[in-house]
């Protein structure tokens, strides 16, 4: 049976933090899943379909990636794709005390979904979608944040 993970989040837009992740935990499990979430409430800069595209080409190089979207409970979608995991990342402290929170309600809902932490590099521990979109906002140079395809995206949505 192939070990599948999912990895979710909103990736409005997907850094190379983001992308870090997926890449080792590409390495550690038969299958793993971007599902981008359907999170209304953040009011997303990318609609769900462009990210799902954004992520969809970052990843194309890892042939045991795919790229999907989900609405609703994390948990079922998880059971519904048939994994067992569910990779979230730490960037700081921070971030640690609402993730298990999450890990800890999840484990409620279906104690047979396991959640594991991953950090990223520590050069893109301080990255996060929101600072990406606001330095690409004020113009400043992406780059070395997201993948290519994203800084152009950018580019393009923002109109800079």
């Amino acid at each position: 049976m192939k070990r599948t993970a999912i990895y979710p989040g909103s990736f409005d837009p997907l850094t190379n933090g983001h992308l870090d992740v997926i890449q080792r935990a590409a390495k550690l499990f038969d299958r793993v899943v971007v599902a981008v979430a359907v999170n209304e409430s953040k009011h997303p800069l990318f609609t769900l379909a462009e990210r799902v595209a954004l992520v969809n080409k970052a990843v194309a190089h890892l042939p045991n990636v795919e790229t999907d979207s989900f609405n609703g409970l994390l948990v079922e979608y998880a059971e519904a794709r048939k994994a067992g995991t569910i990779v979230r990342g730490l960037r700081a402290v921070s971030d640690f005390e609402f993730e298990f929170q999450l890990a800890l309600m999840n484990r409620k809902l279906d104690e047979n979904i396991e959640t594991i932490f991953m950090m990223p590099k520590d050069t893109y521990t301080f990255l996060s979608s929101r600072i990406v979109k606001e330095i690409a906002r004020l113009g400043g140079n992406v780059s070395s944040f997201v993948p290519p395809n994203v800084q152009v995206a950018l580019k393009k949505k923002l109109k800079v």
